[in-house]
């Protein structure tokens, strides 16, 4: 099992800004889609932004559009989460996942998902 590891999350005010960060170790994931997704206790796990191995193509929820960007470094084997303008509504667990990017975007499946971090947004 690769892991991945997600650091970045915390307790912020909303309008507040954070940055997640993912570190795949073990082998290279240059040629791996990287995504995260968010989850809260009673709901469906949430898909919030995907990016291609190049970086070309990226996805957004419709929730985030505007507000979260999703960027990578494949040197470092490392995928970020730049969220800014955060709401109540965007507390979750966030897990990283890396796979293939028509899995990712279609049922959500993933080859490997992180533990993940806690994101809490007081209103």
């Amino acid at each position: 099992q690769v892991p991945l590891v997600e650091s970045g999350g915390g307790l912020v005010q909303a309008g507040d800004s954070l940055r997640l960060s993912c570190a795949a170790s073990g082998r290279s994931f240059s040629r791996d889609a990287m995504g995260w997704f968010r989850q809260t206790p009673g709901k469906a796990r949430e898909r919030v932004a995907v990016i291609s191995w190049s970086g070309d193509s990226v996805f957004y929820a419709d929730s985030v559009k505007g507000r979260f960007s999703i960027s990578r470094n494949n040197a470092e084997n490392t995928v970020y989460l730049q969220m800014n303008s955060l709401k109540a509504e965007d507390t979750a667990v966030y897990h990283c996942a890396v796979g293939d990017w028509v899995a990712l975007l279609g049922a959500g499946r993933a080859e490997y998902w992180g533990q993940g971090t806690q994101v809490t947004v007081s209103s």
